[in-house]
């Protein structure tokens, strides 16, 4: 897939390089990798779709006009980064299908209005796998799908026994994408309270 061509989105990116959101360098790698993510999916754009720790906008932004047809949520605990991906919806004229959100993912995902309610979460350095899973495993129904930027394989990084807690199963590695698959309903139990997923990962 072609990047976005759209010079909206190079103004928006190059503003969230300028508050220090993405890291220095030319902006058309960003968009690149964001790209991968709609590469790494196996079937048709989602419905909707979640972005966890939406931060400068990527890979959101980047699907969002990707996937015209998709509804977001680009998801961020951070004040100025919400507030950044506020006027980047609405300059990009996305404001009528993408919602910014700010707050803890662990306490959101047990909001019924978002609860099971999107076919793909995405994640672009959120963090390890461990609270990666446990934060998406709430929003996603079942059958949807986890995408996340995966480094280099290291090692066994998505355990097969650890996934399963949270109705998760691993699949395919596409493009530098690690896939995992919402099998079962995530238990309510699940994400435990801010924080803990870091202290006590899973996995």
């Amino acid at each position: 897939m072609s990047a976005p061509d759209d010079e909206g989105l190079r103004s928006a990116l190059g503003r969230a390089q300028e508050l220090g959101f993405l890291g220095p360098g030319p902006i058309e790698p960003h968009i690149e990798h964001a790209g991968r993510f709609v590469r790494a999916l196996d079937g048709p754009p989602p419905a909707h779709a979640l972005d966890l720790g939406s931060g400068g906008g990527l890979p959101g932004l980047v699907l969002a006009l990707a996937w015209p047809a998709s509804r977001w949520i680009l998801l961020d605990a951070n004040e100025r980064r919400t507030a950044f991906l506020d006027t980047a919806v609405h300059d990009l004229d996305l404001a009528d299908r993408v919602t910014v959100m700010r707050g803890r993912a662990e306490e959101l995902a047990h909001n019924p209005a978002l609860r099971a309610g999107s076919q793909v979460v995405t994640a672009r350095s959120f963090g390890p796998p461990a609270v990666t899973a446990e934060c998406a495993s709430g929003f996603l129904e079942v059958g949807g799908v986890l995408i996340v930027s995966e480094p280099p394989a290291r090692g066994d990084r998505w355990p097969a026994e650890g996934l399963a807690e949270l109705g998760l199963e691993i699949g395919a590695c596409r493009d530098g994408c690690q896939v995992v698959v919402q099998a079962r309903a995530c238990p309510d139990s699940y994400p435990r309270r801010v924080g803990i997923p870091a202290k006590r990962p899973l996995f």
